[in-house]
């Protein structure tokens, strides 16, 4: 009998191939590269050692900071508190438990589906149009999705693993109300406190990305400081933004540590409503605005069907795609590359403080930086977002091989291998496993983010949704809507079944 072996490329060597992705993209970008733009990209990499420290400039973007921490807490608060709600209802083990039914939990997954899939900074831009410029528009385009990603977090965690004592309880007879509050919450509630905490992170970062695009707060005043070229007037707002990510980031350890975060959820509209009139930011209820006759219905379906014709999808979705794709290669294998090119202890710190800046800039910057050297293409956004992306992995990929023990690295220096292959087996190899899985989630956050760098690129759906938008064409946003859901839809489809494939 044959034997047969199935041969499988090595994980460090899979953590490295999607480097592969930087070389088309460095040479069309090298290709349009002129040495004014890189003149000025040094420029603003040396403002950051030299900030401008003038009080009036300091008092007007603590005011902005202020504007995007207050939209981010919450944006924050309200999402964990109806995306814990959400979750409930979302949950098969809930719905069996309490009735004996299961498709309720599936009527509401599948109704929050598109919701979660749809970009925050969609949903701020078409909040803008209908309910013009007003401080709840932000608040609400971060309310929206991440109240339907929580919700997905909260059911995953309650259906994967019902504990013991929950048939246990049930087989003695214990009401389902009790069954729930003793066995099954009491499981979970570690694992969803860290995520809660964790997406304060990202909706502080949401916040200011929205502000970029015109919706308030400190992304406001650092675009304009960019497009005007004062890089000195940019780092002291960037490095505000670092300084309150590491206090609220310690501040959530606190409060998770002590059982606090439930609290503060609660507190924070309060105490939100109240900080906004100090620093003079409108929260008043939003109007309608600009949302005209409404059509009838047969003119409405004659307009869904005529834009339905109009943009050229496949092309699109291409675009959309092959962003993605670029984009998830210089994310993923960008890291492991340059570890592997500075194996030393002495590049770790380095290399941690360039992911930390990486990941600090918001996308949009980032490509409105790289604009200054090369004319606008999808190879550009691909860079853009790649290396946002990196930022995030890179972190990633550092706090994995803190955790190793280093005695594979060891024993194979001792046995004469190089400094640098000793490093890829030694060191990368253990913790590939996790990286890579982590990869096939920020995949996912890629394809998402491919609508903050299509204006960029002036190709995909993000760049025609941005078009459609401001032409206030309602029946092509809601077919690029659906569109955009459906691809972010199948993205986590294929994650979820490669992670289970690992």
């Amino acid at each position: 009998m044959a034997l047969q072996r199935r041969l499988r490329p090595s994980p460090p060597l899979v953590s490295l191939l999607p480097a592969l992705a930087l070389v088309p993209l460095l040479v069309v970008v090298m290709g349009d590269l002129h040495a004014g733009g890189v003149e000025q990209i040094g420029r603003f990499w040396l403002a950051a050692l030299h900030p401008s420290l003038e009080p009036s400039l300091l008092l007007h973007q603590i005011r902005a900071l202020q504007i995007t921490t207050l939209t981010a807490l919450l944006g924050w608060s309200l999402s964990s508190l109806i995306g814990l709600g959400l979750g409930v209802f979302s949950s098969t083990t809930i719905w069996l438990t309490l009735t004996g039914w299961r498709w309720p939990a599936v009527v509401v997954r599948r109704a929050l589906a598109p919701i979660r899939a749809v970009h925050e900074l969609i949903w701020g831009l078409l909040l803008l149009q209908i309910f013009g410029l007003n401080g709840w528009v932000a608040v609400l385009a971060i309310v929206v999705p991440y109240s339907a990603l929580l919700a997905r977090v909260v059911a995953d965690q309650l259906d994967r693993h019902p504990p013991p004592a929950l048939v246990a309880l049930q087989c003695a007879g214990a009401s389902p109300p009790i069954n729930l509050l003793t066995a099954l919450m009491p499981a979970v509630a570690t694992t969803l406190r860290d995520h809660i905490g964790h997406r304060l992170d990202c909706a502080l970062r949401s916040a200011l990305l929205l502000g970029v695009f015109g919706l308030g707060g400190l992304g406001t005043e650092l675009i304009l400081s960019l497009q005007s070229l004062r890089f000195r007037e940019m780092w002291p707002g960037l490095w505000l933004m670092a300084g309150l990510l590491v206090l609220v980031n310690a501040l959530v350890r606190q409060l998770s540590a002590r059982r606090g975060l439930m609290l503060m959820m609660l507190i924070v509209p309060m105490v939100g409503l109240l900080w906004s009139q100090g620093v003079g930011h409108d929260l008043s209820m939003p109007q309608l605005i600009g949302w005209g006759e409404r059509p009838a219905l047969r003119d409405l379906a004659a307009q869904l069907g005529q834009a339905l014709t109009e943009a050229p999808w496949l092309e699109l979705i291409a675009g959309t795609l092959m962003i993605t794709v670029l984009a998830a290669g210089v994310a993923i294998g960008l890291p492991p590359l340059l570890r592997l090119l500075a194996p030393g202890k002495t590049a770790g710190p380095i290399l941690r403080l360039v992911w930390m800046l990486l990941r600090l800039l918001p996308v949009p910057l980032t490509a409105l930086l790289l604009l200054l050297t090369s004319k606008p293409t999808l190879a550009l956004a691909a860079l853009a977002l790649g290396l946002h992306h990196s930022g995030v992995m890179g972190l990633v990929l550092e706090d994995g091989l803190n955790r190793s023990d280093g005695r594979h690295h060891q024993a194979m220096l001792t046995t004469g291998a190089g400094s640098r292959t000793a490093w890829l087996y030694g060191v990368l190899s253990p913790a590939s496993e996790r990286y890579l899985a982590y990869a096939a989630y920020r995949s996912d956050v890629i394809l998402r983010d491919t609508a903050v760098v299509g204006l960029v690129g002036g190709a995909g759906l993000g760049w025609q949704m941005m078009e459609a938008l401001s032409s206030f064409h309602w029946a092509l946003v809601t077919w690029l809507i659906v569109v955009y859901a459906a691809l972010t839809l199948t993205g986590e489809v294929v994650c979820d079944r490669l992670q289970e494939i690992r």
